[in-house]
């Protein structure tokens, strides 16, 4: 059956790269605060990880002893969350985590190598942040602290990469080994503003590292690229490891990712666009893994079929420069799924709109940006199909800066303001106004798998209701010194009619917390 399942995924990734010829990512260095600490700055075949939208970081210069390249990576972050409130458990709290990273290895001009150890550690895990259901896990506290079997102080090393990478194989390259993948951030288009709204608001939707937790994720697999002029085609298959929330993250799970897109640089009279077509297959075998859907427990619970999940989509994002007016930039992203859920049929969708404005204004540069997220929800939990959005392996941060849903059953409408007062401070707002897309179905978090007996998406009921929350936040990001930066977030979501009917208290909820990133 994998087999299969594995050929249809690369018929129809081959079938979609043939019927639709245009697109091009990206993959430098300004996504959202979630990815800080990915990707070597200084491996020129490496692609830079998703970061907030800041000031640029000075380039870090290379760092020798004989003839190997190091880097040191190192994220602290201390957390405070106010999670929303039910009649039990402790919602609010704060921890600590630290996220060491050490690499070395050698870029040469056939091939590079590298190796990367990583230190992970999660203290002060509050022993009562975790509540009967359907309160559930009241935030990464409590999630981190069922991870790792109930202990409040954590900490473990393991290798995070090992990997060589062949290039300039003729128009070729190929990477093999344990390495981190970022879906949508392939190639990196010319224009500085087009690769930076690719970075924020196309890559990692699907397939990330999970940056934001406290142990983040890795792949053991392999990839291959082939460039022809502005052309570039992309092929992935690999097993994510351990880690995310769990301080143990050496070893592979029973899940396979495969991944196929092509893309193609647009240039347009007026600025420049980027056009994907890809196709990701997602095999889970853990056939004991009771899945998160909305059907009752004990039908879940007797469904042991695995997984089997084929995403089609694409994606085109365009720039326009003018003189007088300043800069836009329009964003569309789409994906429809089929294949099996276990014993149900699925079938689900997504798609994402978005336009933003660069006002010609030199002082605060102000930019700002309208969109709109959906994902399927299941409407009918008997009919023998599961109609709810999953999103794979993804990083839910990138697009949820206070992290208690995801794209699952998700309808958000969202504003968003970025300013720059000067060249090492960036300030970043979002507004959401978000509801589920189905009342029948869950209210949906997480990110994917993590260990290997938990499935890595959980569900609260709606209990009839689709309002979520109202959300509103603020993020700077300011870089001390070339190794050096700092940045403080605060979001405040207002629940509404679904989180007050499991957490009847107080349904409003709080996340604060100040990072560290130390790079080398």
């Amino acid at each position: 059956m994998k087999s299969v399942f594995v050929g249809h995924i690369i018929l129809g990734a081959s079938l979609l790269i043939t019927s639709m010829a245009v697109s091009q990512q990206s993959q430098d260095a300004t996504t959202h605060a979630d990815a800080r600490t990915q990707q070597v700055a200084h491996l020129d075949a490496l692609p830079s990880p998703p970061q907030e939208s800041k000031a640029p970081a000075p380039k870090p210069a290379k760092h020798k002893v004989g003839p190997l390249d190091i880097s040191i990576n190192w994220r602290t972050r201390t957390e405070g969350w106010n999670w929303f409130e039910g009649n039990t458990g402790n919602s609010d709290y704060s921890l600590f985590d630290s996220l060491l990273r050490v690499g070395v290895g050698q870029t040469r001009e056939k091939v590079d190598w590298f190796v990367e150890g990583e230190m992970a550690s999660i203290l002060g895990l509050p022993n009562n942040a975790v509540a009967p259901a359907p309160l559930g896990q009241l935030g990464l506290g409590g999630t981190y602290y069922v991870a790792n079997g109930n202990h409040s102080n954590n900490n473990n090393g393991f290798l995070k990469q090992a990997y060589v990478n062949f290039k300039h194989l003729g128009p070729t390259g190929v990477k093999l080994g344990r390495f981190e993948f970022f879906d949508g951030m392939e190639v990196k288009p010319h224009d500085p503003m087009l690769a930076s709204v690719v970075q924020t608001r196309i890559a990692n939707r699907l397939i990330s590292n999970f940056a934001f937790a406290a142990v983040q994720r890795t792949y053991d697999g392999g990839q291959f690229q082939w460039n022809s002029g502005s052309n570039n085609f992309t092929f992935f298959g690999a097993r994510p490891t351990a880690g995310v929330f769990q301080v143990d993250g050496m070893d592979e799970l029973d899940v396979e990712v495969y991944y196929g897109a092509f893309n193609r640089a647009v240039k347009t009279k007026h600025g420049e666009g980027a056009l994907r077509v890809f196709a990701v297959g997602y095999v889970d075998d853990r056939n004991k893994v009771l899945k998160t859907d909305n059907r009752p427990s004990a039908v879940r619970a007797s469904d042991l079929g695995k997984v089997e999940i084929a995403t089609y989509g694409a994606n085109y994002t365009q720039v326009i420069k003018t003189e007088h007016q300043g800069n836009f930039d329009l964003v569309a992203w789409g994906a429809f799924q089929g294949g099996s859920w276990g014993a149900l049929t699925q079938r689900a969708y997504a798609f994402v709109g978005e336009a933003g404005w660069q006002a010609p204004v030199k002082a605060l540069k102000p930019w700002v940006s309208l969109g709109y997220s959906y994902g399927s929800g299941d409407n009918n939990p008997t009919d023998g199909k599961n109609g709810t959005f999953f999103q794979v392996l993804t990083t839910p941060r990138a697009f949820a800066r206070f992290p208690f849903y995801n794209m699952m059953n998700n309808a958000d409408a969202y504003l968003t303001l970025n300013l720059k007062p000067w060249s090492k401070l960036g300030l970043r707002s979002e507004a959401h106004a978000m509801r589920l897309a189905d009342r029948h179905d869950l209210w949906y978090g997480g990110g994917g798998a993590f260990q290997p007996g938990t499935f890595g998406y959980n569900g609260r009921p709606s209990n009839g209701h689709d309002g979520l929350a109202n959300i509103w936040d603020i993020s700077a990001d300011y870089q001390i010194n070339r190794m050096l930066s700092i940045s403080p977030y605060y979001g405040h979501a207002w629940g509404k009619s679904v989180i007050q009917s499991i957490y009847p208290r107080n349904a409003n909820g709080q996340l604060a917390f100040l990072e560290t990133n130390f790079r080398f």
